[in-house]
This record gives C-alpha cells, structure tokens and sequence, in this order.
C-alpha cells in the first residue's frame, strides 16, 4: 500500500518487476503459445499479465518504450515479426499504423460491443477506426488530461483554471515552479502558453513566439527533471507551488498517498478550437505479424473485463482512468480514495475542456528551439 511515508521515500522500486522480464531477443519468435507485446507502462507489471498467463497458460512477454515514435520505428525496423500487439496513443493507429500495414483490423463483431459498455466519449472514438469508419483499428482503455499540476494549499484549483497557461508567465511564479521533461509534451505545452495551437504548421511569427516563450519557460523554473516522482515530492515539501507538464497521470500517486492538495489541472480555455487542455488515450491494436498469435485479440478481450480493466487502471507506478470505467459493474471496483485520485468527480468538465493528442506539425523546427532553449536557461 502507498502511504505518505512510503511516498516521500520515493517509488524507484516500482520498475522492479518490468526490469526483471526477459529482453526481446531472448524471446524468439511469436507462436500459438506466445504474446508479445510492446506498451506503455503498466501493461508490463506482472499485476495485469499474470492473471492471463494463468488463464491462458501463456507465455507473455512485454516491453516498454520512452515514445510511440520509439515504438513505432521498432515495427518498421522488422519488430512485426516480433511483436503481436502494440499499445500507443490515439493519432498513430489511424495516421501511420494502418496505412502503413503495421497493424491489422480487428474483427467488429468480437470487439464493438464492448463499446456499448465505455464511458461516453469513447462510445463512437472516431480515433479507433479508419478514416472511413469501415475498419476497427484499436481498442481504448487507459486516457486522461495532461495539462499541468498545482498544490492546491498555494494555488487555487479555480485559480489555476482561470490563468490557465498564463500562470507559469506570471513574474510571481519565477523559481516557483519545475518543468517535468518530457520534450514532446513541453513542445505541445510550450506553444499553448504561446498562445499557439501545437497541431497546426507554423509560421515565422509562430516560430518567434514560441522561442521566445521556451526562454522565459525554462528561465523561470525552479528545477527540470524527467521524474515525475521527484515533482511531486517538491510540491509536498513546499520547494516548489505547480509544475508544467503534467496531469492526472502524474499527480494520481501522490493523490492515492493521501496528498489530495496535489491537482491536475485543465485550463478552462486556450488556443485550440478554444480549448487550453489536451487529452491522450492510448490504442492497443493487433500487429501485422506474419506468425499471428491468437493471444492477442484474447488478451484484447481479457482486459475488458471489469476486474483486469480497474487492475490496468492501477497498475504499479502512475494511475489512470479507463475507457471501461462506463460499464458499473467496472466503475463499483474503484474505491472512493482511487476516485479521488484519478480526480473523477472533474473528469467530464476536464475532458470537455481539452483537445485530442495529435502531432506536433512543426516538431523538427520546435525542437531545435526548444533544445537551445532549454541548453541556454
């Protein structure tokens, strides 16, 4: 159980058990009695694959990545022969998977009526199917708002909404605040404190904004590191009152140790289509392996269940909100402090305020800025 104690101690021993499974190529190629699966965190604890490895009396192996471009590439680099399932965020499926012949359609008639049973906003996921809605591309499960975090007993949820991105440009917040590093999630959240919409091509004007908006980012911070354990330990201990980058994900493990002044916040407007939030939400879809398993789409159907999903949603490490959480039989297992700490009762407003993850359209040029910026500060 995570305590107050256990979490101010930090939590590096939560990778433990993903570092102890075997690497890739000691695993050989995919057969009838083999999974291999390439994911984010979470799906490679032992809490959600040994219940089907029991059930299925199965070999399942799982890895995973920094990036769904990290994983992306090892498909292309000849991992379909490896791999039988792939789990990413929303774009990929439908932008570069399937056009690229990486992923292969699911069967409708196994796998949509589970969506009868998902919260409303995945109910018809446009972001699951091909372009034209023929083709079932990915089953959802794990999602949430990634916007930024406060402590509350310094900033005001309301507050906190209110500026929304502005908050981390007020000379009040210089050396208050951290930037949790991760580069594909600081450029979107960079160009939004910019005032400019991340998914759209930018110009030079663009450009100059947010250059200039990376400076005063990175400036005014307090401290910068990829771990978002530490982040949260600084808001606890006072050293710090918000960090940039950050949301539900991050948040939920210091919110289940009892620190419920630890917010995830959306911001109630901003540049994209109005909205200053942005949600991620991750497909799991059937590799295009030439060995096909048949454990795949049985594992896709095993983490339906209303047990295995809340397991998935709480996973060791960062906890989430499932897809699944729609169905009551799933939403009864969750306790009020889980609740709590995934921040359910705002969830609605939150997703309603946030735009759908996509890709950076000028990552290569915000990249370079942001490396010099963040190198410069």
């Amino acid at each position: 159980m995570l305590t107050r104690r256990t979490f101010l101690k930090g939590t590096a021993s939560l990778a433990g058990a993903a570092a102890l499974a075997p690497m890739p190529w000691a695993w050989g190629a995919s057969n009838a009695d083999t999974l291999n699966i390439l994911c984010w965190e979470g799906y490679n604890t032992s809490t959600v694959l040994d219940p089907f490895r029991k059930a299925y009396n199965a070999t399942v192996n799982a890895e995973s990545a920094s990036s769904d471009p990290a994983m992306i590439n090892k498909l292309r680099a000849g991992g379909t022969k490896l791999w039988n399932l792939i789990n990413v965020n929303q774009p990929w499926a439908q932008g570069i998977l399937y056009p690229q012949h990486l992923i292969t359609a699911l069967p409708k008639d196994r796998f949509m009526p589970y969506f009868d049973n998902f919260l409303p906003q995945f109910k018809h996921y446009n972001l699951a199917f091909s372009p034209d809605g023929k083709d079932l591309l990915g089953m959802p499960q794990r999602f949430g708002p990634f916007s930024f975090v406060v402590n509350t007993k310094k900033i005001s949820k309301e507050t906190a909404e209110d500026q929304g991105w502005n908050l981390f440009l007020d000379p009040k917040m210089s050396k208050r605040y951290g930037v949790l590093t991760y580069d594909n999630w600081n450029l979107i959240h960079i160009s939004l404190t910019a005032g400019l919409d991340p998914f759209k091509k930018m110009t030079s004007a663009d450009l100059d904004k947010f250059k200039a908006t990376a400076s005063t980012i990175f400036k005014n911070s307090a401290m910068r590191i990829e771990d978002l354990v530490q982040l949260n330990q600084a808001l606890v201990s006072g050293a710090i009152d918000a960090y940039f980058t950050g949301g539900t994900y991050t948040a939920s493990q210091a919110r289940m140790a009892g620190f419920m002044n630890i917010q995830g916040i959306t911001p109630k407007s901003g540049p994209v289509d109005g909205k200053g939030g942005v949600v991620w939400a991750e497909l799991t879809s059937t590799v295009n392996n030439p060995h096909e398993s048949p454990l795949a789409q049985d594992f896709l159907s095993f983490v339906q269940k209303p047990e295995i999903a809340h397991l998935v949603a709480f996973a060791p490490g960062p906890h989430n909100t499932v897809a699944q959480m729609g169905d009551p039989a799933c939403l009864k297992l969750f306790t009020k402090k889980e609740l709590e700490a995934v921040q359910w009762d705002t969830l609605d407003w939150e997703l309603e305020h946030c735009a759908q993850f996509a890709p950076v359209q000028s990552y290569n040029e915000l990249m370079r800025l942001y490396t010099v910026a963040r190198r410069n500060t």
